[in-house]
């Protein structure tokens, strides 16, 4: 992208702006409707006890694409891609501003509202769910249950991570359209800043699982000196646990 904004600056600027904009739309968009379709799948299976969700797999190819296709067609419309300037995508006439607000935040936010909805509606069929188990006393259903409330649970930090990353860009981009040619300097900065992070925060909500944690502190364990790896309570429960580990395995082993 950092290449791609150089090389607008230069003779064939409109070209590359054209690239730059279309391809940043499309693939933004898209991430935002497949959280939906995750989120849809989960309804249908948990809530509304249904098992045909594989037969959604066209549908879901065809929702996803063609929307964020044809949003970022028609956000193309009275689009200049040859402005100088940082980012290709931000034009000054009010009717760039409106398409732009309806082609991505629109998408943006109704995806945020029904991964919300159904995060609620899924969270409360477990709750019954668990309250059935817990009455008839049924173990093996407890223990399924809460194996699936902790999947369930990972899966909630879509909504917040969408927040997250596009609050600060929703605020600017309204706060411009309210008043044309006024930029407040850090929103702008905090718009670039957090919807670059996104990925940074999936891959923190559900890379970092407990083999990605361990494996972390083992390599900070290996090169920390001992007086700090004692002031650090994480790794002093990793090493406690390598011990109990490697003393099971010898008393199993004698």
């Amino acid at each position: 992208m950092l290449i791609i904004q150089f090389m607008a600056k230069g003779p064939s600027n409109a070209f590359y702006c054209f690239a730059h904009d279309y391809s940043a739309h499309f693939f933004c968009v898209a991430s935002f409707l497949w959280t939906t379709t995750i989120s849809f799948t989960l309804h249908r299976t948990v809530v509304k006890h249904k098992t045909d969700v594989e037969e959604f797999g066209s549908i879901f190819h065809l929702y996803v694409w063609g929307t964020s296709l044809s949003t970022t067609v028609l956000r193309s419309i009275g689009s200049d891609y040859g402005r100088p300037g940082t980012w290709c995508w931000i034009q000054q006439g009010s009717m760039a501003k409106v398409l732009h607000l309806i082609t991505f935040y629109l998408p943006l936010w109704g995806a945020i509202l029904y991964n919300g909805f159904t995060y609620y509606e899924v969270n409360r069929m477990l709750n019954n769910a668990t309250q059935m188990a817990a009455g008839i006393s049924d173990q093996s259903n407890q223990s399924d249950i809460r194996a699936g409330r902790k999947a369930f649970n990972r899966w909630g930090y879509y909504p917040l991570i969408l927040i997250g990353s596009w609050a600060f860009a929703t605020i600017n981009r309204l706060y411009d359209f309210a008043n044309p040619g006024h930029r407040i300097v850090w929103l702008s900065f905090l718009d670039v800043g957090f919807a670059g992070l996104m990925g940074l925060f999936n891959s923190i909500a559900y890379g970092l699982n407990s083999s990605v944690r361990r494996a972390i502190a083992e390599r900070i364990d290996t090169f920390l000196p001992e007086r700090i790896k004692r002031s650090l309570p994480a790794l002093s429960r990793l090493r406690s646990q390598q011990e109990n580990e490697l003393t099971s395995l010898i008393v199993e082993g004698n």
